[in-house]
């Protein structure tokens, strides 16, 4: 049995770079992830914000089944 040097360096570098590129590919995702992501999306809101919950069962008794509809499919729940 022949074993080549020149075959193996070539494996050898090849997952080398394999390995180094997607390391560096999972880290600039990773990366770029945390960077769009908000710092905490559930934070008390600050300034003038207001608490946007209103009283669900009066919306539900005033409004139509085809009002009902809409808003399902428009809040997608």
């Amino acid at each position: 049995m022949v074993l080549s040097a020149r075959k193996w360096f070539r494996r050898a570098a090849f997952t080398l770079i394999l390995v180094l590129c997607t390391t560096i590919m999972y880290n600039g995702c990773r990366i770029l992830g945390d960077w769009i992501t908000p710092e905490n999306p559930y934070r008390v809101p600050q300034g003038a914000a207001l608490k946007v919950f209103g009283n669900e069962q009066a919306i539900e008794a005033n409004s139509t089944f085809s009002e009902r509809l809409r808003l399902f499919y428009w809040y997608g729940e």
